[in-house]
């Protein structure tokens, strides 16, 4: 498929390329969006530690799961259980975010068998890189890696990310919710940062800020900029895998 990129020069491509859809779908709620795709390893594949991946989109509505399932495929084909989550997107009201992520988190040793018995990767992009921050200081029973993490709210607040894209998540200043910035929740769950230098859409500075505050492992990648960190076919994937494999 051909290069994509946006205004800012980025490779977008990700987001569009086919991937299938997960073996099967699994209703962690009532709700529509209280959902993931569940991606099995070929039977000969070697088996792997259960990856749960929160996809990114500045935790817009317009964003879904869809653009994840590349990485998704990729990882099960490797030899990961994966749970591609979805979860409800209303600007606003940031706690039906966080609230369907605990609640389907809480849920996988139960209800997806092929995960059970494993200690988890809890992996999550952009601003599914910041809920998994969030969940690391609600002392999940996994380990944790954010991929260029909106990891200090207020700092994004102020940069406008995403056309204040925080604010709209919050419903307010991101001073009246300091509970949901990782800036002010200390992770407990093992974590590690990752993000690239090259990132327009998130600034690399936010990681380092948030790693240099808590103490978090930060592993830059010089030559990554937003998307190909999710991007099986990008040169930044075998750095990505290597921090999976540790």
């Amino acid at each position: 498929m051909p290069s994509v990129r946006g205004d800012d020069g980025e490779d977008r491509s990700v987001l569009t390329r086919a991937a299938r859809e997960g073996d099967r779908l699994w209703h962690y709620g009532p709700e529509a969006d209280q959902v993931a795709d569940i991606y099995l390893p070929h039977e000969a594949a070697p088996r792997r530690r259960p990856v749960v991946f929160v996809h990114g989109g500045f935790w817009s509505p317009e964003y879904d799961r869809a653009h994840a399932r590349p990485l998704a495929q990729a990882l099960a084909d490797r030899g990961h259980v994966v749970v591609l989550m979805e979860y409800r997107r209303v600007p606003g009201d940031p706690d039906l975010t966080i609230g369907d992520l605990l609640l389907g988190v809480s849920e996988i040793a139960d209800s997806v068998p092929e995960a059970a018995g494993h200690r988890p990767l809890l992996v999550g992009h952009s601003a599914g890189g910041h809920l998994v921050l969030w969940l690391a200081s609600m002392s999940v029973e996994a380990d944790v890696v954010a991929l260029a993490p909106v990891a200090d709210l207020a700092s994004g607040h102020e940069q406008l990310l995403g056309d204040g894209a925080v604010e709209t998540f919050l419903g307010c200043s991101p001073h009246e919710r300091p509970d949901l910035d990782p800036m002010q929740v200390a992770p407990v769950s093992p974590t590690v940062v990752m993000h690239g230098a090259r990132d327009t859409r998130v600034p690399v500075e936010l990681s380092r800020r948030f790693a240099a505050a808590h103490g978090v492992r930060l592993v830059e990648l010089p030559d990554a900029a937003h998307f190909e960190l999710i991007d099986p076919a990008s040169t930044a994937w075998a750095v990505v895998l290597e921090e999976l494999d540790r």
